[in-house]
């Protein structure tokens, strides 16, 4: 049985909604943590709807804080544990999308899921693995899980664009060209990549004006 996902919600300036930008944050923050991304990109994205679930689970000493899974060496859970959760978080996020869609009827090509860190994590594992392509896949900060199990899984290979701080110090970024070798090793044909110069783990202004530019492209505005 799929956990009902909270969210915070940001309605199209123009009061029509053609496209979805789904925020999908990082361990111990919550949906509202990036919904604040739509401010700057509300004006340049006037007919889409942006929407920020929390993760399903609470983040142990993060009061406010929810996680997609445990972090064995943050928390001291289990490979076991973090696995478990990470496949019920997936069947949860996976039932959200599908109702998402239904309840704002939107296909699937007019969905950007944008992800940040654990977001990310979860962006890029379960987008390539559902029946129906998205229109992107934005991953700031994070890594692709399993690459191993990538092709074999792999259903659709939509666009993915690939954004890291340099300094990053909670998720290294050799991340980013792990990645894109592994999607490209899979057979993805659209895998681009930013560098934010100087960033740590944060979104700096030209990776999400790098991101802005690639969601407009993909949902076709």
């Amino acid at each position: 049985m799929t956990r009902v996902l909270n969210a915070e919600r940001r309605a199209p300036a123009s009061g029509d909604t053609r496209s979805v930008v789904v925020f999908l944050h990082g361990y111990g923050a919550n949906g509202a943590d990036l919904l604040g991304l739509a401010d700057p990109l509300a004006e340049h994205l006037p007919d889409t709807l942006f929407v920020a679930p929390d993760a399903p689970e609470d983040c142990p000493g993060a009061p406010m804080g929810f996680q997609w899974f445990p972090i064995p060496w943050i928390d001291g859970s289990s490979e076991e544990e973090a696995m478990r959760s990470m496949g019920q978080s997936i069947d949860d996020l996976n039932a959200f999308l599908d109702a998402l869609m239904v309840d704002e009827d939107v296909l699937p090509e007019q969905v950007v899921l944008f992800g940040f860190s654990q977001g990310t994590m979860m962006s890029l594992h379960v987008a390539p693995r559902r029946e129906d392509e998205v229109a992107g896949i934005v991953a700031f900060s994070g890594r692709l899980l399993n690459p191993e199990a990538l092709e074999e899984e792999t259903l659709v290979r939509p666009p993915v664009l690939l954004v890291h701080g340099d300094a990053d110090e909670v998720v290294p970024p050799q991340s980013l060209p792990e990645a894109a070798e592994a999607l490209q090793q899979a057979g993805w044909k659209e895998v681009y990549a930013h560098v934010m110069k100087g960033t740590g783990h944060g979104i700096a202004p030209d990776g999400l004006s790098v991101a802005l530019a690639f969601m407009r492209d993909k949902l076709h505005l």
